[in-house]
Order: structure tokens, then C-alpha cells, then sequence
């Protein structure tokens, strides 16, 4: 999951407890537009649909249903959900955290064993909260 820095809690059980409420989808929208993100979630989602197209929405390609590459995308106000299949996990993740640093947004790595949280600095982008301390920081994505 992709989020807006500042929407979301700094420490991890603050952070947890919003992630809970955003996963319930509760928003008085529909889900795959990304008309409705905040601009730099917007600019995270068209970048990334080059390579993970949308299985749904207005960016959906409308003859490559087959590709392993199509992604569930769930868009909201302050964060972008992707369920990406298996066989794209390292490709994706990479391409989610890459762009996350790019727009300045923040990253859950919410398939990783510790859900990783990383977020942009004024100088660059850490690991705010989750374990794997120097080694997670040396190689976020294994």
C-alpha cells in the first residue's frame, strides 16, 4: 500500500489502527478511479499502471485479461491498496517502493512478515517502524 505521509499516524500502533479502517473501505466513493486520490497518489497510480495495468476502472486495458501483470487496485483519498499476483511480487514491490520514493509517499510493505512502513524524509526515505533495523534498510526489498 502506497499512502499520503500525512494522513497517517507516525507510530506503528497508531499507524496499525489506521490501516485497519482504511482496509474497510468506507469511503462514499467508488474504488478504481483515481480521480479521487490526493494529487500525489494520482501521479503514483499512472506511472505504476504502465507496467501493472488496472483490472478495473477507466485504466483498464479492455483485451489483456490474461496478463499475469493486471493488478487489483483498491484507490482511495489517502492511500492506493494493490494486490498484484504471486508471480509479480518481487517486480511490484520494487516498482510500489521505487515510485513511493519518487511521488514522496509512504509504503506499506503489507505482505512482508513484519509490515515494513517506509516514509519520506526531508532528506530522503526510511524505515519508519517495523523490524529489520540496518539489514531492511540496506536492502528494503530482500
Amino acid at each position: 500500500m502506497v499512502f499520503a505521509p500525512g494522513a497517517a499516524p507516525k507510530d506503528r500502533k497508531g499507524f496499525m489502527a489506521w490501516y485497519s479502517t482504511v482496509v474497510e473501505w468506507g469511503e462514499d466513493h467508488g474504488y478504481d478511479d483515481p480521480k479521487v486520490c490526493a494529487p500525489p497518489l494520482t501521479a503514483w497510480f499512472h506511472d505504476i499502471r504502465a507496467d501493472f495495468p488496472p483490472m478495473n476502472g477507466p485504466f483498464a486495458p479492455p483485451d489483456d485479461v490474461d496478463s499475469p501483470r493486471l493488478t487489483d487496485y483498491s484507490l482511495g483519498r489517502q492511500a492506493i491498496y494493490a494486490a498484484f499476483a504471486w508471480s509479480q511480487m518481487r517486480p511490484a514491490r520494487r516498482a510500489m517502493f521505487d515510485l513511493a520514493k519518487k511521488h514522496r509517499l509512504g509504503f506499506f510493505d503489507a505482505s512482508a512478515d513484519d509490515g515494513h512502513v517506509w516514509a519520506p524524509t526531508l532528506f530522503g526515505y526510511r524505515l519508519a517502524h517495523g523490524s529489520g533495523g540496518t539489514a531492511a534498510m540496506a536492502n528494503p526489498l530482500g
